[in-house]
């Protein structure tokens, strides 16, 4: 399949193009268990980063944390400078990138206070013709409105053109279809890290694979 078979792309970010460091990762979460007066492993460290959804909020069901607190308390800890450094590009982002002639778009979770910072520390904002960092207002992937609104951005938005969004996580897939978009998964951890197996119109191990 090429960038060709699509009229545009919608990318995630976290996971898909770049990735924190795992001892950022595990840092960052004994931080935030030790506000709540609580311990997560690392591998409950690294399944409340990336999710899935499901098994994230059982793990926070089990420590007795509310999500919107922990999310609260989350954004408190982390710092854009901290992030940013602690950030590095797939090396298979650029490749994939370099071949791809459609307008081309980054529809997040990341909030904008990082992901701005990340964009400039890796200098690749001029990558993406449009940004929409994920907020209550636009709603969380798997809704689609993030999707929508990147769409208008794009102008491609309501005109039968044929796009697709490619992320690492369920959620983005939903995205995608809620949005009547293909959605390809790009597989960068085990299942069993992952705590499911992820279906989707295409799914990959490297974004040179697309």
């Amino acid at each position: 399949m090429t960038g060709s078979t699509y009229d545009f792309w919608l990318l995630d970010l976290d996971g898909t193009i770049v990735d924190a460091e795992t001892s950022y990762i595990h840092d960052i979460m004994n931080e935030v268990g030790t506000r709540f007066g609580t311990a997560f492993g690392n591998w409950e460290a690294e399944m409340l980063w990336y999710g899935p959804a499901q098994p994230r909020t059982r793990i926070l069901t089990r420590h007795g944390i509310d999500p919107k607190r922990f999310w609260a308390v989350f954004h408190e800890v982390e710092k854009p400078e901290s992030r940013a450094a602690s950030t590095y590009l797939y090396d298979d982002a650029e490749a994939f990138i370099a071949t791809v002639d459609e307008p081309i778009g980054l529809v997040t979770h990341c909030q904008s206070y990082l992901t701005g910072p990340v964009l400039d520390a890796l200098d690749i904002r001029d990558w993406f013709d449009t940004v929409v960092c994920c907020t209550d207002e636009t709603g969380w992937k798997p809704d689609p409105g993030p999707v929508e609104l990147a769409m208008a951005d794009l102008g491609v938005a309501g005109n039968g053109k044929r796009g697709a969004v490619v992320g690492d996580d369920p959620g983005d897939v939903g995205a995608a279809w809620n949005a009547g978009l293909s959605g390809i998964y790009v597989q960068r951890r085990k299942p069993e890290r992952v705590g499911q197996c992820v279906l989707g119109d295409q799914r990959v191990t490297s974004l040179v694979d697309l």
